[in-house]
């Protein structure tokens, strides 16, 4: 039985799984001519015109389990944030995929256990390409319709994936990993969230907090751009606080950040660039645009439009969603699984844990009210996890943002679980 998850990788990563029973085949070639692409294994990859001026580049990895059919096996696609990160090359290289950034196998690929789809999105992101300037998405309505159309052009290539359902796929379920879901939940958890870690000191808590106090009263007052901007300077006066903390792990050794004049971080627009210069590895951009494209045999430039992603979308990046995953709870069946790194910052797990404990729907107070048990793999304790029906919660220990980079011990474990 295959399987179709998605998921987010962080910022704001998600997956999903599509389970969809293939009865009689044998062969796992037997709807496709699989590709060599880059890496070990047999891959797929392609675009899918989602828009007439917006294209969304896909690329497969087929399992490299001992099955008679690649569709026995679950399809996982990976999403990465952002927004504006690429999941061909920061998931794939830096987080699950067969290689890592140095081209040395990876010994906790899922690729081992699953088929994984990395897909390039919002447009404009990796190797997918806009031709003209208003093909770029301003909200997370248009990424979901692109997203949409990418999955149908996907499942009309490869038809052996698909079963049922509207886009002729069998949709299990979502994992939410880090994911930016209650924006200001986790800005206003970053002051306390410092203070208890050591990371601050009384007086620097109040400045953080007086900033963060500026970014609600913004969102509450639904002044949307401005609350990204002063989304971007709360995070300055905490690079200046701390000396350049970084925002994915407290615990990364990291050397003096230079210092940046606030009032210019509070008039400038934020870009992707000055925000996730994380996932702008020079090494990885270098090995993206030459092996990697001239493998894949692509026309388009790996990020050469990324910057202006995150910038588009400064009116709609602090509204909240999580109404979206309770009409997932109330209204669906699909599993649900919420991942928080212990030591993430960006969406730290008080802030996450306030918007899931605040969540209205059909099964809140049961949820609420289970046991929290340890997640233990191998005898040492990894995390934490609380279900009830389709809701689970994973707290994952010695962690940040990246949590499959971090702890994969801990993510197999949940992946385990999640697609079994």
């Amino acid at each position: 039985m295959s399987a179709f998850t998605m998921l987010y990788g962080g910022l704001c990563a998600c997956a999903y799984i599509l389970n969809s029973p293939l009865e009689g085949i044998h062969n796992a070639l037997s709807s496709v001519e699989a590709k060599k692409g880059f890496g070990p294994g047999e891959q797929e990859w392609g675009y899918v015109k989602v828009r007439s001026t917006a294209h969304m580049f896909w690329w497969l990895y087929y399992t490299t389990a001992n099955v008679s059919s690649y569709y026995e096996k679950p399809l996982v696609i990976w999403l990465q944030g952002g927004p504006g990160a690429s999941s061909t090359s920061y998931g794939n290289f830096e987080e699950l995929g067969p290689l890592d950034v140095d081209l040395n196998p990876r010994n906790f690929t899922w690729v081992k256990d699953y088929n994984i789809l990395f897909i390039d999105n919002p447009v404009g992101t990796g190797f997918s390409y806009i031709t003209t300037q208003a093909g770029y998405t301003t909200t997370n309505t248009e990424i979901a319709h692109d997203l949409l159309e990418c999955i149908k052009g996907f499942l009309k290539q490869l038809p052996a994936f698909s079963n049922k359902g509207t886009i002729k796929s069998n949709l299990k379920g979502v994992a939410l990993g880090d994911a930016w879901i209650s924006p200001i939940d986790s800005v206003m958890t970053w002051a306390p969230f410092l203070l208890a870690t050591g990371m601050v000191d009384t007086a620097g808590y109040e400045k953080i907090n007086e900033a963060a106090l500026k970014t609600k009263n913004a969102v509450d007052t639904k002044q949307w751009t401005t609350a990204t901007r002063l989304w971007s300077y709360t995070e300055g006066i905490i690079a200046q606080v701390t000396n350049n903390i970084d925002f994915y792990n407290i615990l990364t050794k990291m050397e003096p950040g230079n210092k940046v004049s606030l009032m210019e971080r509070l008039k400038s627009e934020p870009t992707f660039a000055q925000e996730y210069s994380v996932f702008s590895d020079a090494s990885l951009e270098k090995l993206m645009n030459g092996p990697v494209k001239e493998a894949l045999q692509l026309s388009s430039g790996h990020g050469a439009q990324s910057n202006l992603v995150f910038s588009k979308l400064t009116g709609d990046f602090m509204k909240p969603v999580v109404n979206i995953v309770e009409s997932l709870l109330n209204e669906t069946n699909l599993k649900i699984a919420v991942i928080s790194g212990h030591m993430d910052l960006i969406v730290d797990t008080p802030g996450t844990l306030r918007w899931v404990e605040k969540m209205q729907w059909k099964n809140d107070n049961s949820w609420y009210r289970s046991a929290r048990t340890a997640l233990v793999v191998k005898g040492i304790i990894e995390g934490y996890v609380k279900s009830y029906g389709n809701f689970s919660m994973y707290w994952v220990n010695r962690a940040g943002h990246m949590v499959p980079k971090d702890n994969p011990a801990a993510m197999a474990w949940i992946l385990t679980k999640f697609t079994s």
